[in-house]
């Protein structure tokens, strides 16, 4: 351990020997940040990856240089499906410690299987996609996305959570169950599972009761006594025998029918009026307790989605942020290889070579050492790499590789800014490539070093017809008009020595 004031070395004592700063609480919240990493260290093993992560986090802000906990925080990221978080971890501790770290070796694994890396990015990108397609409504496309999501990236429990969402509000409590169990099997304390989990058990658990189902109907269980000593249903059969007797005994048999029908109609317009609206209000009320109960739960997904977006949003800057760091170690390790293999060929007298491997090279991305190495050689092969770019941009520009052909010439001009073909074919190939205003000026340009002379008169004629030029033209045609002009140049210089 080291002072935080000086650096030094500390030893037991609670001062630091070198400057006499107290260490004491510098040295408890180290103890306390391994303590903390042990804590999460035993809930990963056993799988509690929310508790994991929520120690390893506090380890970390009592100790930010704890490369341990950084590092196994990166793996529990990992397992939970969260790669970009972990990836973050990783590097922050490779930079804090770069040598005898075990981050190398993750990062390592995790690029040397591009395709996998490349898999799990598409699988976030299709969430948030997902995620998108929630909030426009589109709740069936957002299922299909999120179980192609799952099954290439099983270990997503967002992607768990999402889906088992939509089927809560879709009422598919089966379906919500097992994918809650799935993600139950990779964190086993994560709180918005045990959270829907609890939903779904209190859904399915209200639908099965039963129980006072009967009582609404007046059904009732045990007999009553009536006045006389005798049960209920003995009192109702000696009515009803007595009410028979009587209608036999006044109207007949069409009196006992008829009363027989008014008696019908009596009980079924008591049974509407006195049941069903009691029954229908009942019921009115059920369903707007639900649907106010939906509503708050829905309030309270939308809230847990936008967080989750915001989130993805933080991580997906960090993923930009570390590409861009990996793009720019990558362009200044191609820099420095093509610089060491162009040193190394001209030490075995190959200057043809060397210069080939110094025009592959970007002098933006050297060091200021590299810088001067690259000056010498740049000085000494100056003529040969004239030659390379200059052959190379010519044969970018016969193979239609204009874009290659600009970067070469305009390299090579800027070594030799008189050569005719030099400019003659880098104005030629700004304008087969769309770009009549840089042509322009290098049309200009050759007739200002060329006064006077068939090369600016060509280039006055190009110059002139440059505002009407047509991008859909005949482009062989056009290349084989600035190869015989090339091959005129040529000639004219070859009777120019003659003449001398």
């Amino acid at each position: 351990m080291k002072c935080m004031n000086c650096g030094a070395e500390l030893t037991g004592s609670a001062y630091c020997e070198k400057c006499g700063y107290d260490v004491s609480v510098q040295k408890q919240a180290l103890v306390l940040s391994g303590m903390y990493y042990n804590q999460g260290l035993e809930k990963a093993q056993v799988r509690d990856l929310s508790g994991a992560i929520d120690c390893l986090r506090r380890s970390l802000k009592f100790c930010k240089q704890n490369t341990d906990a950084r590092n196994l925080l990166g793996l529990v990221y990992f397992e939970t499906g969260e790669v970009v978080s972990a990836l973050s971890e990783w590097v922050i501790s490779k930079n804090m410690q770069p040598e005898d770290n075990i981050a190398a070796d993750y990062i390592a694994n995790l690029q040397k299987d591009a395709n996998r890396l490349d898999l799990i990015n598409q699988t976030i990108k299709k969430y948030n996609i997902a995620l998108e397609n929630c909030h426009n409504g589109n709740e069936d496309v957002a299922m299909i996305q999120l179980r192609k999501i799952l099954a290439q990236n099983p270990k997503l429990i967002k992607g768990y959570h999402l889906l088992s969402l939509l089927y809560l509000q879709k009422g598919e409590y089966e379906k919500a169950r097992k994918l809650l169990k799935k993600a139950l099997c990779i964190d086993k304390t994560n709180t918005t599972t045990l959270r829907f989990l609890r939903e779904v058990e209190e859904q399915t658990g209200r639908n099965d009761r039963t129980e006072g189902r009967f009582r609404l109907f007046g059904f009732r269980s045990a007999k009553a006594a009536s006045p006389e000593g005798n049960t209920q249903e003995e009192a109702e059969a000696q009515e009803s025998s007595g009410l028979i007797r009587r209608m036999y005994r006044t109207g007949g048999i069409k009196g006992t029918i008829l009363t027989l029908i008014l008696g019908m109609v009596i009980g079924c317009a008591a049974l509407y009026f006195l049941f069903i609206p009691a029954r229908m209000q009942q019921i009115n009320q059920e369903a707007n307790d639900r649907i106010a109960r939906y509503a708050s739960d829905i309030a309270v997904y939308s809230a847990q989605n936008q967080a989750l977006m915001e989130q993805i949003r933080n991580q997906q800057d960090t993923v930009d942020t570390a590409n861009d760091r990996i793009d720019a170690a990558n362009a200044k390790a191609t820099a420095c290889e093509n610089l060491l293999f162009a040193v190394r060929a001209l030490e075995n007298d190959m200057t043809r070579t060397a210069a080939d491997w110094l025009a592959d090279v970007d002098p933006d991305q050297l060091s200021v050492d590299a810088r001067n190495i690259y000056s010498d050689l740049f000085d000494t092969l100056e003529d040969e790499l004239l030659e390379v770019l200059v052959t190379e941009g010519i044969e970018a520009f016969r193979a239609k590789d204009f874009e290659t052909a600009i970067f070469r010439l305009e390299a090579a001009h800027e070594i030799d800014d008189t050569g005719y073909d030099i400019m003659n074919y880098l104005a030629h190939a700004y304008r087969l490539n769309g770009d009549t205003a840089s042509a322009d000026e290098m049309f200009e340009e050759i007739i200002d070093v060329y006064p006077n002379s068939r090369k600016a008169l060509n280039a006055e004629r190009y110059l002139s017809s440059s505002d009407s030029y047509d991008p859909a033209a005949d482009v062989d045609a056009e290349m084989e008009e600035v190869e015989t002009q090339s091959q005129d140049n040529y000639a004219a210089a070859i009777d120019a020595d003659e003449a001398d």
